[in-house]
């Protein structure tokens, strides 16, 4: 593979291409887990090279559970990405987050239960730290560009992940409201979690279209109110991604993403599979142990 991009992005429901991409071509990627979500869009924005990639595809083709998101980071990774910008639609689980404000998440809940959630297995074990799952570089560089934007921000929250593709009964999202959580959507894990395998930094902005339907005096979340909401922030969440990648480092030195499997693998590398090496050689480099 010979092109190269600096930084990922994975673009959500409504955030389907990034016009302000400059010089872009599509690359498609073969991976050991199949095609990604759809080719990689790789150009230029704002002074630095990108690879936006329409999560769900370009037509939004796929489910939330049928996006093979290992497929999705190990290309980004295998093109030279460092670092990868998030943006998701989101239903709102707290009464103070309204539709069309920005949540800048840090923690997860992962409520999936048919997805595949690790590069590791087939004769390689290892165990990433997770109790911090975004980059802190990251996420404070989201947060603050956001509020300059002018938007209503959040600059903490805990993005409760459910299987779908069918929004939560009205019992589920009672339960999940007693959780303390303060969003909920169907696509960022395993993303945040492959991410963290793959030594990538990671950060998400959720963008609010709903209030999910726990909430008595709004209507219950429906398409067509999504898709309303969608639109509404589609340039906005362009607006933050350009300036974010403007002001992100050009070297990762304030986080530890990059050293996630330094003390992960158990497996020894004399034992390593020469499969398990070659498959996870975008990953792991040439020297797995």
């Amino acid at each position: 593979m010979t092109e190269r991009a600096e930084i990922g992005i994975l673009g959500g429901s409504g955030l389907y291409a990034l016009a302000a991409l400059e010089d872009a071509r599509d690359v498609r990627v073969e991976t050991p887990y199949g095609e990604p979500s759809d080719a990689l869009r790789i150009g230029r924005l704002a002074g630095r090279t990108v690879a936006f990639l329409a999560r769900h595809g370009r037509t939004h083709r796929l489910l939330p559970g049928e996006i093979e998101h290992r497929a999705n980071l190990w290309a980004l990774k295998s093109i030279g990405v460092s670092r990868v910008l998030s943006a998701s639609a989101v239903g709102s689980m707290r009464e103070a987050i309204r539709p069309r404000d920005v949540v800048v998440v840090d923690q997860f809940i992962d409520r999936t239960v048919h997805r595949k959630g690790t590069f590791f297995g087939d004769g390689i074990a290892a165990h990433v730290a997770f109790a911090d799952p975004v980059c802190p570089e990251l996420h404070g560089l989201l947060g603050r560009v956001a509020a300059e934007q002018g938007v209503r921000v959040h600059g903490r929250g805990t993005y409760l992940c459910i299987e779908g593709p069918a929004f939560s009964t009205r019992a589920e999202s009672r339960l999940y409201r007693s959780w303390d959580v303060d969003v909920i959507g169907m696509t960022n894990l395993p993303e945040a979690k492959l991410a963290r395998e793959a030594e990538l930094c990671y950060a998400t902005l959720a963008f609010v279209t709903d209030y999910d339907c726990w909430h008595e005096e709004e209507a219950d979340v429906s398409v067509a109110a999504v898709l309303d909401n969608l639109r509404a922030n589609a340039g906005l969440a362009a607006a933050i991604l350009r300036e974010a990648i403007r002001e992100t480092p050009l070297v990762r030195t304030n986080c530890g993403c990059a050293r996630a499997l330094e003390h992960a693998i158990l497996t020894p590398r004399e034992a390593i599979p020469a499969a398990a090496r070659e498959r996870l050689r975008a990953i792991l480099g040439d020297d797995p142990a």
